[in-house]
Formats: structure tokens, sequence, C-alpha cells
């Protein structure tokens, strides 16, 4: 067994004293930007990190040896509510806490060996980092794209503050998983909606994205073309405008319904019968989760509200419904009910009688609805019950009713958008200080940037208890207005978390810059990020933003990419998007569940790493499974992995097998030396496409083919191996290169090139046919005749019984397949 220990200390020690991974700009080579989504600094990683560095690492390495200039940096997301948490419960600091992690985690991420540049390390907590996020937040101002207003949000009632729409997952927070409330506040918000038309445009042009986090960001942005309808109340003047993409349906139209936040509901309520009870149901409703209300799954609920409008299609008289899964912020905040052609208004109409009507018919079928219906029909078909547009089909009648309508002005064709503009306030110690002094006289004033950092103060009460710490510092709080040098208020909200991680991969190209967030020369370098790796949860959370941020700091000519970093005419980004390439890893599981401390299937990489050794960690976890996958963890698969490791050891170990023999020179072996250039070309593949389980497959059939040729001459095929295994093991893959007689290391030496001629076979075997029917298996020269291929196939004694002296009637090659003899 080889002392894995004493050989990854080594050579770790080795990489960081000669700085093999340190980066610079400018050195002739080709640059490659390498990224994995940066760690919040729990403590200590996980197998959810080990997998998503560890692909990133073969890559980096990969590339180091093909030539390229690689940057590969490492930092830390450091702000957030758990460690103000772990702060409360530990009785100390969060900066404390924080930085003591961040120690910890980095140990642990050098045990791994993974190939960062340590020098460009960063931490979004530390007040050069946040000092630029506070730069950026003004030059938004300035923009008008940060502004402040006050809006019904998102409140985590554990984590005591407000949270994003996107930060809602299943109506629990993505931090704490508490249920999420409803709460009206004055908030902080960008402007990311000024972005929308690009956000959504260019995102034709990521060719190496993974579709399903494209097909997440397109809904999340959610373009509609439809039409805004003008339905009036009855007796009244007042003008209810509904947006629909469905206006081919309008004629089924038996009700409207208004989110409970709509501001005419007071209105259309007051005076009759209902009003009361309207008024409680939206004060119950409008509390709750904006998530669950919108889930197709959960039942809906709805009171009438006493009024009547009119549908201007067809003078109609409608019933207005007040329910909890119409909501204020998609569309107008109210929508008109088609049971018949929408399932979740004909689940509301089942529940409540309310009538239906069929308008698309498919040709050739007839519903009788109350009865009949089983389902709203959703679908293409032909207008019924229509007026005018009877008989079109319903994608035409689509067309003709919005032009109809935008003609006797009863509607207007629009486009409205599913994304709304992103909260960032946070009531919340351990974030960005929002850099804005609230004055008396003056009003909202930015703090000037010969002022910036805005720094958290270090003396905040941490109990647990009274909201936001920030407003309990005095000194923090109460400061001169910087127009009038009068008595003012410092800001207390702090940055999302999501507002850090947003630009950090620009900070990354020049982490010691202190004019500007990032030194423009070497963004123009470095960017964009050629590949980019983390988890699909951030497909609308981090993704978004940093590509929101990357177009803003574009505009603001703040950043420029060198059009030679954006590849091919289908690589072409614009300039403006951060990642070229996206790789989203799957989750790791142990017993069909993902890893948790609450399911108690939780397995330490350090515990791996004592036992086995890094190199076996890294290599099981690349074979378990493709990297887009989930893998389900195995102690056996573990095993295996370092048992393999020993037996390639071995190779070098032991002279008997002649790497180090001193004896008479064995032979070369021409089936050994093909499959040497046979695996060379399958690995380079492999690892070009991530197909890392595949390639180290390969490998391994290599090993196997060395072990069953120890009579020849292995010593190429033992120095292949080494260098095709280092990307996956490079602390073994180094020692044995040393002990080869390299006197570099393996990442100077270059990626081994397979040879062509070496892959051309000379011998192939053809599936002989007799009338259609396989009968026996031949092997000959490639480049065989057909007169001679004839020759031997008759003179074969195990086809005489089949083909007898029947003359031949046919004679079919299929060439370097089969062979089929029509007799």
């Amino acid at each position: 067994m080889y002392s894995f220990k004493e050989i990854e200390e080594k050579w770790q020690q080795e990489w960081l004293k000669q700085g093999l991974f340190c980066a610079q700009a400018g050195s002739g080579k080709k640059k490659y930007y390498l990224l994995e989504m940066f760690p919040y600094p729990s403590g200590k990683i996980h197998m959810g990190h080990v997998r998503n560095y560890t692909i990133g690492d073969v890559a980096a390495r990969f590339k180091i040896m093909q030539g390229y200039n690689v940057l590969h940096p490492m930092g830390f997301d450091a702000f957030g509510q758990p460690a103000e948490n772990a702060a409360i419960k530990n009785k100390t600091k969060p900066d404390i806490w924080t930085h003591k992690c961040i120690e910890l985690m980095r140990a642990e991420l050098k045990k791994m060996g993974f190939s960062y540049d340590w020098k460009r390390e960063i931490s979004t907590c530390d007040a050069g980092y946040y000092k630029w996020n506070q730069w950026i937040f003004l030059k938004m101002f300035e923009r008008g794209l940060a502004y402040r207003k006050a809006a019904n949000v998102n409140w985590c009632p554990s984590c005591q503050t407000t949270l994003a729409n996107e930060e809602v997952i299943e109506d629990s927070c993505w931090r704490c998983s508490a249920k999420v409330e409803q709460k009206d506040l004055e908030q902080w918000f960008l402007k990311i909606t000024d972005y929308k038309e690009k956000l959504l445009e260019d995102l034709k042009t990521l060719k190496h994205w993974p579709e399903r986090v494209l097909a997440m960001q397109s809904n999340w942005i959610g373009k509609s073309q439809g039409v805004q309808i003008y339905f009036r109340l009855k007796d009244r003047d007042t003008v209810i405008p509904v947006f629909t993409t469905r206006v081919d349906t309008i004629f089924g139209a038996t009700y409207i319904v208004l989110a409970p936040e709509h501001p005419l509901v007071k209105e259309v309520s007051k005076g009759t019968p209902q009003e009361k009870q309207v008024l409680k149901f939206v004060a119950k409703v409008t509390k709750e989760s904006r998530v669950v209300r919108s889930k197709k799954d959960v039942k809906k609920e709805g009171i009438f509200s006493g009024a009547y409008c009119i549908n201007p299609a067809n003078n109609e008289v409608l019933p207005i419904w007040i329910a909890d899964y119409v909501l204020m912020e998609y569309g107008t905040g109210a929508i008109m009910a088609v049971p018949a052609h929408d399932q979740r208004d004909f689940l509301f109409a089942k529940e409540h009688k309310l009538a239906m009507r069929i308008v698309i018919q498919v040709p050739g079928t007839e519903y009788r609805v109350q009865s009949q219906m089983l389902e709203a029909y959703e679908g293409d078909g032909i207008q019924v019950n229509s007026g005018q547009f009877n008989s079109l089909p319903s994608q035409e009648a689509k067309i003709k009713i919005a032009q109809w309508m935008e003609n006797t002005k009863i509607g207007k064709i629009e486009t409205h958008w599913r994304l709304r503009d992103w909260l960032i306030s946070r009531q919340r110690y351990w974030g960005t200080p929002i850099p804005i002094i609230y004055c008396a006289k003056c009003g909202t004033v930015t703090v000037p940037y010969e002022d910036l950092p805005v720094e958290l103060p270090k003396d905040a009460p941490f109990t647990g208890e009274g909201g936001n710490p920030l407003n309990k510092v005095k000194e923090f709080v109460n400061v001169k207005c910087p127009k009038c040098k009068g008595s003012a208020r410092r800001e207390t909200d702090t940055m999302a978390t999501f507002f850090d991680s947003s630009w950090y991969f620009l900070r990354f190209c020049s982490p010691k810059f202190d004019q500007a967030p990032f030194d423009k020369k070497e963004t123009g370098y470095w960017m964009p990020v050629d590949q980019y790796i983390g988890g699909i949860e951030h497909a609308i959370l981090h993704l978004l933003y940093s590509r929101f941020f990357t177009k803003f700091l574009r505009d603001e000519r703040l950043l420029e990419f060198s059009a030679k970093n954006l590849g091919g005419p289908a690589d072409l980004c614009g300039g403006d998007e951060p990642f070229l390439k996206l790789l989203t890893q799957g989750m790791v599981l142990k017993d069909g569940e993902v890893m948790s401390k609450s399911r108690g299937n939780i397995v330490d990489p350090d515990s791996i790493i004592k036992k086995h050794g890094a190199d076996t960690l890294r290599l099981y976890i690349l074979f378990a499974a493709p990297p887009e996958v989930e893998m389900e963890w195995s102690e056996r698969g573990i095993e295996g992995a370092f048992r393999f490791l020993n037996r390639v050891w071995r190779l070098l170990e032991s002279t008997e097998y002649g790497v180090q023999s001193t004896g008479p020179k064995k032979k070369d072996s021409e089936k050994l030396r093909k499959k040497i250039h046979k695996t060379i070309k399958e690995v380079t593949e492999d690892i070009d496409n991530f197909k890392f389980n595949t390639a180290i497959a390969a490998i391994m059939e290599l090993v196997n083919e060395i072990y069953q040729d120890l009579n020849a001459d292995i010593a190429e095929a033992v120095k292949v191996t080494v260098m095709l295994l280092s990307p996956f093991v490079p602390h073994l893959a180094e020692e044995m290169w040393q002990k080869l007689g390299n006197k570099e290391s393996i990442l100077k030496a270059p990626w081994p090139k397979h040879d062509e001629k070496f892959l051309q076979e000379k011998v192939i075997t053809l599936v002989i046919q007799v009338n259609g029917k396989l009968r026996s298996k031949i092997e000959v020269p490639v480049d065989i005749s057909e007169d001679k291929l004839k020759e031997l196939i008759l003179a074969d004694e195990r086809l005489k019984p089949w083909i007898q002296d029947k003359p031949i009637k046919n004679f079919i090659v299929v060439p370097q397949k089969l062979v089929n003899v029509v007799v």
C-alpha cells in the first residue's frame, strides 16, 4: 500500500512552494478562466463541495498540461444569516465566527489538492471587498437602478428579514426553511427589469449552458404577448384592466377575479352585503405566502365581491370574485376566468358552482360542460360560441380578436413580463451596509465615494431578539448629513448576499486593485469565465443576477471583454455575458437522499481522507457517476478506488514489472501500443466533454492491459497512465512521475497526444451470413479484395453445410462489417 498521507502532504507543499497555480495575465499562452461557485464558510466542507471542486480541478489541471494560461481562484461568500445565528448560539461575533470557519474550510480545501491560486483569495465580508459593493450600488443609484419604495414583501419570521421572490423555495426561506409570511415595508430594490429584454434575448447566445437552466431563466423572465382588456364595472365608469395571453377565449369568460391586494377590492365590495366577509378574507389571504397561493396543486379559496362587471366582447354581466390564486405582481392583478379552457379556473368554478362555456372545440368532439368535462381543454381548436369569430382556427382567431379589440378600443395589444425588480434590503447585521443617509432637510442622500466603505460596527449586540442589531448602535445610526452637515440617520438595512456574489468573478481578476472594483485591463484579459461550475439551484438566483450586473457594468464602460476571448461565432456572447460555459453538477446522495445533518446521513470528507487519502476520494467521486447527475455514496466504491490506486502504484514499485528492470531490453507489444494511443484519444475527448467517469474507465482498461502484457516493455504505458491519471489523482501522479526519473512537476509536461497510425486496424472481424442468418465470423486483412474474400468464405469448412454445392445468387458486402451470401 502506498503512503498516501506522506505523498499528499509532500506535493501540496511543493505546489505551493513552486507557485504552480499562480496565474499572470499576458503570458503569451491562450487564457482559460475556470471557476466553481465559491462556498459559504460553514466551517467544514461537505461532499457536495468535494464533488463540485474536484470536477473543476480536473478541468484546470488538464488545461494547464494542454498549455493554457489557467486562472483558477477560490474565495468565500462570507456574509449571511447563518453566521449571525451561530454567533448568537456560541456567544461570539459574526466576524470572529466567519473567519474561524474560513480557516477551517481553507485547510480542508488544501488537503484535497485543489489547484487554486490562493494569492487571489477573496472574502466578501472583508471591508476591502464590500466597499466595492457600496460603490456599485451608488453607480446604480445614479442611473436610477437602485430605488426605495413601500412594498408587500416576503418575510422570514425566523431570520427576521425580507426575502426576494427568488429566495422563497416551496413557500419556505431558502436559508432556514421557515414558512414565509407577507409584510409591508419600505425596501431597497434594484431595477433588473430595465434589462429584461436583453437578459431574455441573450439567452440565445449561451450555446454551452444546460437547456434546463436556459428554460428556467426564460420562464422566470416570463415574456408574454397578449391583450389588456377593459372590463367596466356595472353601472359605474370604473374600468378593471385584465391582461390575457388567451384572448381567443374571451367569449368563454364567465367571471373575473381580483387579487386580494388589488386596489379596487374595497371599492367594488363597498356597500354590498359581502363587504365585511370580503375584508376579512383579504386580511387573511394577504398574510399567506404568494408561492403557496400560486401553486397548481393547492385548493384555491375565494369569495364573491358582491359586484359585477361587463365583458366588452359580448356585453355579458360577469360576477367579480376575489381569490387567493391571483397575485397582484403578475399581469394587472386581475384575470378573466374561462373555466372551460383553464384548469385553475375550472377547479375554482367547480368548487364554487360557477358557469362554464366552451368556446374552443376540438373538431369531431362535443362536451356537455357541467356533466361531462373532467378537466379544462387548454389546447387549440375551432372557435364556437364566439360571435363573428365562429369557425375560425383558434390561433387565427387570437390575432383577429386582438386586432378587433384594439380597433374598437375595448382592449390593447401589450407585452407583459413576469420578472420583477430585485429586492435587496435585509434587516440584518451581517451584510454590506447600504450607503444611504436620511436627512430631514435634504431627504435621501448618498454616502460620498470618498467616505466608502461604510463599515459594520464591531460592537453590535447579538441576543437573537429585537430585530436588526444595527438599530441599537447609536454611533452607527446617528450621523451628519453629507450635504447640509445637519443631524441625519444612516440606513440600517444591509444588502442581500446575492449582491456580493453577482460580481465576485470580476474581482478575482485583480483582487488587490484599490482604484475600482476591478482592473479593466485585467478583466479585459481574463473575462469572460470560460467554464463555470455550480448547482442548478442557482439558475434563477445568482446566475441571473450575475448576468444583470455584467450588462450594467459594461453599459457603465467599466467592463470590456477582449473579442479574442469570446470564441468562434457560435460562442459569441456579445461581450456582456459573464460565463461562456456552464456545468451544473448533481447532488451527492446517501441511502437515496441528499446528505444532511438532519437526516444523519453525512459522510465527512476528512474521515475519508484520513483513511484512504484525498486521491481516493477524488477518483471515487468522479468515477461513480457523470458530473451532471446525482450520485449515490458507496463505501464499496471508495474501497474499489483505493484498491485501483494501489494497483497502479505497484506497477512502479516492483522491478519485476519491467519499469525499473536492468535486465535485457523487453520487446514492444503492438497490442499494448495500440491500447495506449486509443486510451489517450478517449481520455482527452472525455475530459474535454466532462465525461470523467468514462475517462477513468478507459484508464482502468489500460492498466488491465499492462498487467496482461508484463513480459513486454511497459515503460511507455506506465508513463502515459500516470500522465492521464494526473488531473484525477494529482498527488499519486506527481510521486510516480518523479520516481520515473522526471525532475519537474508533471504539470509542466505536455498532455500526451495520440498517433492516428496506431488506431488504424490492420485486421478486422467480419460477420458471415448465409441467406441472412449468422453462420460464422472470420478475421481478414482490412484491405482484402472482394475476390480474395469470396475465396476465403467458400473455403471455410464451417460454412459448407449451409452453402454445399448450391450456386451463389448474390454476394453482399457491407465494408468492414459483414458479408451475406445468398444461395
